[in-house]
């Protein structure tokens, strides 16, 4: 049974609940996702064995926004993590934009999330409608939530162990078919289907750059780490080592099981239709097997919708506390849970249980294409922070921590110029693509009124405590 018991809170109001063992798999857990367990089957019938450069190029992004991000939790710890960045070096309005840029792809990633979990469900109980799955599993996690942090923490990091195990399991599973040139459903596996199906880039490299889009969004969430510092306990010493086994594993997990997934079957062989890990154990006609892969996905997107409304509850809380969100996002119950941010969250994937009713096919790829902005954004606003943080440091500002974003600046700008490459891509993709990528100036207009209505309100209350004080 878990302890339910609370430390004493911090001047934020979260206490340090979330052990080093619970901190560390969650590092590991969140770099691992629907975006691989689900997407990658798409990915590869549309791009084929391209695949794994776009995980590649995508991979040495992540590589270095994590960096960027270590380097920043090292200067100052906070709960609040990229947006209080942002408001220290960039502005408060970029603080207030990336708060909600960052909601945006939190509430449209849960809903690929839960989207994921009844596409999963469906293998066993294909009568279901898709919403009831959905609807089942956010009311389970909004429970989750809900009770403690620390509970939380412990889902997680079983959530975490399952991943990583199926994770390790395949890769050495791969390995061996691959070596030994196994039959997998009727094809032998081995390098040569990396090049015998129309060679390595068989539709062309137009449409592999296409797929950069699905592959960032498969490595959001990686930042959660940064978001765990502020109720992290020792979170100096923590945090470095959780970082760097994020950045080790993204090569080994990400690249390496596309790769294996690419020379195991022939490329067109996937589909989006189910996970391509279920795809390649049920081709091996041992029984159950692709059940008990299948249960294992079912896990990761569960996982991963747990982790988007533990961290928006507390990037919400952030920017209500700077009176940037309604205030009730920023109430806590008396487990110091920020409630608020996590309801208001969790009616933000209930749009995804009417998405499942009204478009169940099309609904995983609108939500990944539109969270896939959120990703960009974030992890734009971590490089931009890091390069002020650089540039405080050499002025002698600020004292800058030793662990560092290796290259800076010269890694920061390259990166900054690849995510804009993306989203400029995304112009030119598939129609839910262009659907997020026409998206982009109605966000930029309702985060520019948001703005201006906090700047409104604050000026008010600021003239009205000034007639106050004239009085007294």
């Amino acid at each position: 049974m878990i302890e339910q018991t609370v430390a004493e809170p911090d001047a934020d109001g979260y206490t340090k609940a979330l052990s080093k063992r619970q901190v560390q798999m969650i590092a590991i857990g969140g770099a691992i996702g629907v975006g691989l367990f689900l997407g990658a089957g798409g990915k590869l019938a549309q791009a084929g064995p391209a695949l794994v450069f776009s995980y590649a190029l995508c991979g040495l992004a992540a590589f270095f926004v994590m960096r960027a991000l270590g380097e920043l939790v090292l200067h100052r710890p906070t709960a609040g993590s990229f947006v209080e960045y942002a408001r220290e070096f960039i502005g408060p309005w970029a603080g207030f934009t990336s708060g909600w840029m960052y909601w945006v792809n939190w509430a449209m990633t849960g809903i690929a999330e839960i989207t994921a979990v009844a596409i999963y469900v469906h293998r066993w109980l294909p009568d279901l409608p898709q919403w009831v799955t959905a609807l089942a599993a956010l009311g389970f996690l909004v429970l989750v939530n809900l009770l403690s942090v620390k509970l939380f923490g412990e889902l997680e990091f079983w959530f975490s162990v399952i991943k990583v195990t199926a994770i390790v399991v395949f890769l050495f599973t791969g390995v061996a078919l691959v070596i030994g040139g196994a039959d997998v459903g009727g094809s032998e596996a081995g390098v040569h289907n990396l090049f015998a199906h129309g060679g390595v880039f068989p539709a062309g490299i137009g449409i592999a750059l296409m797929t950069l889009q699905a592959v960032i969004f498969a490595y959001s969430a990686i930042e959660l780490v940064g978001i765990a510092a502020g109720e992290t306990a020792n979170p100096r010493q923590v945090l470095p080592k959780a970082i760097n086994g994020v950045v080790y594993r993204i090569g080994v997990f990400y690249v390496g099981s596309v790769l294996l997934l690419a020379m195991l079957l022939p490329w067109s062989l996937y589909s989006g239709a189910e996970s391509p890990f279920v795809t390649v154990f049920s081709a091996l006609g041992i029984a159950g097997v692709g059940d008990v892969m299948n249960a294992v996905v079912l896990t990761a997107a569960l996982s991963s919708c747990n982790s988007g409304l533990y961290s928006t509850g507390r990037i919400l809380r952030s920017l209500a506390q700077k009176g940037e969100a309604p205030a009730f996002t920023g109430k806590m119950n008396r487990r110091h849970v920020p409630y608020g941010g996590i309801l208001f969250t969790s009616v933000a994937y209930l749009f995804g249980v009417v998405l499942n009713y009204l478009v169940p096919k099309e609904a995983f790829d609108i939500a990944i294409a539109v969270a896939s902005l959120g990703v960009v954004a974030t992890w734009a606003t971590l490089i931009l922070c890091q390069l002020r943080l650089r540039r405080a440091a050499v002025r002698g500002e600020v004292e800058r921590p030793s662990y560092r974003m290796p290259g800076a600046p010269y890694t920061g700008w390259a990166t900054l110029a690849f995510l804009a490459l993306v989203i400029v891509l995304m112009a030119f993709a598939g129609p839910a693509e262009r659907i997020a990528f026409w998206s982009i100036p109605v966000l930029a207009v309702l985060l520019f009124v948001g703005w201006r209505a906090v700047q409104a309100r604050r000026s008010t209350a600021h003239q009205a405590a000034e007639r106050v004080a004239e009085r007294d």
